[in-house]
């Protein structure tokens, strides 16, 4: 056993094997179930999520197939007061995100103050001169926000990747609650958990606060898809859906007398917010990618005009980028002027001379990113590579030290599955999800956990095998 699997701290079971205070009460309704009532219960939720369509596609895949993710039955459980902290260190970092943001598109102080190296932005394809001097409609630009957390210990919550692009996963978040309360209605009168249910309606809020001046007190509102091959393509439809809006695609939209407008039965109607799911360099063909059919050709001219709101602005990309995330305690108390309520995990950055040897010493021992990297892919997880895999990439971060970032090995929280055998650690991360507007920051209690469903792996991504469960907070 590994020193972080020795050392990992279990969410559901103290080391004495006592039942921590979160879960008390759903262990008490737990002993009273029938195993086998519980293993038919988890077969009629893969069922439904079959039925549903909640799948999503792996790309490069041969067979390029559709599957469903995981879905674990046995709740993640947060305490109210264990929440509140989380809730205003996720809230602290999402206004210095957006302040930083809005700062590198203009006068760029944190650079000139020295706390950044300018090199970050000449080598992050993500940060966008189209945008520079320009402000959204309401000033915001990460209108939606996955702060990727872990835990390691009674207090301890880290933040492990920032997504100010896209974040995605809210559905799944949405649908396991509303699958656990059906299969289990009599548990949720026993344990007060928060709800999740006003997210949409919460979105769509949120996003009608930021549309352009001139839109009316109800703006229309649509959701941008690449299309139905879109691994998110059923989360696209189900927010859509849920909220109201028009669900489009590229090719129902076009400029039209200075507007982004869309195909109806009737004509075309005017866009006042577009929520995108479409990536920067595909939104306009005119402006970025000159073969893309996913987006609307001129539509940054309209969104430069303020006719448009597009949320996420573009160019949020630049602070997903994981050698920026090793500066976010300096970014956070450049803007905020406090210290980091949330710290990140350490970090090496390998362009760095010194980190650059210390990591090339110990890649045996550590994880390795690339910064421009997601879904788990391009990284080494140092304790369970061979030799072999250890050389190859050893290779690369010698010829392009700048291109990774590294991490120790942490010791990541368990909590438990259930399995043929009874209930079993695994580990855990958390996405919560945070809107953005004029009017203030709204953070769902709770968020998505991801679980790695195979025994000592620290991989939670869908893409690499790992599944989801229902997140509680407890209302206290």
């Amino acid at each position: 056993m590994s020193t972080a699997e020795a050392s990992r701290y279990d969410e559901m079971l103290a080391p004495d094997g006592s039942v921590r205070a979160a879960y008390r009460d759903y262990e008490q309704w737990l002993e009273r179930q029938d195993p086998a009532v519980l293993r038919r219960k988890g077969s009629e939720a893969e069922s439904f999520f079959r039925r549903t369509g909640i799948t999503f596609n792996v790309y490069g895949e041969a067979d390029a197939e559709e599957r469903l993710i995981p879905f674990d039955m046995v709740p993640r459980i947060i305490t109210g007061q264990e929440w509140r902290r989380l809730s205003r260190g996720i809230e602290q970092r999402v206004r210095a995100l957006n302040a930083f943001i809005h700062d590198l598109y203009h006068r760029q102080e944190i650079i000139r103050s020295g706390r950044l190296p300018v090199r970050l932005l000449r080598e992050n394809s993500a940060w966008l001169p189209q945008m520079v001097g320009f402000t959204p409609p309401g000033g915001v630009y990460t209108h939606i926000v996955g702060i990727d957390l872990v835990r390691t210990g009674p207090d301890q919550f880290l933040v492990l990747e920032d997504n100010a692009r896209t974040p995605s996963g809210v559905s799944y978040m949405l649908e396991n609650r509303e699958t656990m309360m059906s299969m289990f209605p009599e548990l949720f009168t026993q344990v007060k958990v928060r709800p999740v249910s006003g997210y949409p309606r919460s979105l769509a809020a949120s996003l009608a606060a930021c549309a352009p001046d001139g839109a009316g007190p109800k703006p229309t509102i649509a959701v941008l898809t690449p299309g139905i091959f879109n691994s998110a393509y059923f989360e696209h439809a189900f927010l859509a859906d849920q909220m109201g809006a028009e669900l489009v695609e590229g090719s129902d939209l076009r400029v039209v007398d200075g507007r982004v407008q869309m195909r109806t039965t009737d004509g075309f109607r005017p866009i006042d917010v577009l929520y995108r799911r479409v990536d920067d360099e595909y939104l306009d063909p005119l402006t970025f990618n000159p073969h893309s059919v996913l987006g609307v050709p001129g539509i940054m001219d309209v969104y430069r005009a303020g006719r448009i709101t597009i949320a996420n602005a573009p160019g949020t990309g630049v602070a997903d980028d994981k050698a920026i995330y090793s500066f976010m305690p300096e970014i956070v108390k450049f803007y905020t002027g406090e210290n980091p309520i949330l710290p990140n995990v350490q970090t090496w950055r390998c362009a760095d001379a010194d980190s650059l040897k210390y990591v090339l010493d110990n890649l045996a021992d550590l994880v390795v990113k690339e910064v421009h990297g997601s879904g788990g892919y391009g990284m080494l997880i140092g304790p369970t590579s061979s030799k072999k895999e250890i050389e190859a990439f050893r290779a690369k971060l010698v010829a392009r030290p700048e291109n990774y970032i590294a991490q120790p090995t942490l010791a990541l929280s368990t909590c438990p599955i259930f399995t043929a055998k009874g209930l079993a650690p695994r580990h855990v991360d958390l996405r919560p999800f945070v809107l953005v507007s004029p009017e203030g920051v709204d953070i769902t209690p709770g968020g998505l956990t991801r679980v790695a469903m195979k025994k000592g792996s620290l991989v939670v991504n869908s893409s690499q095998g790992g599944g989801t469960k229902d997140s509680w907070v407890l209302d206290d």
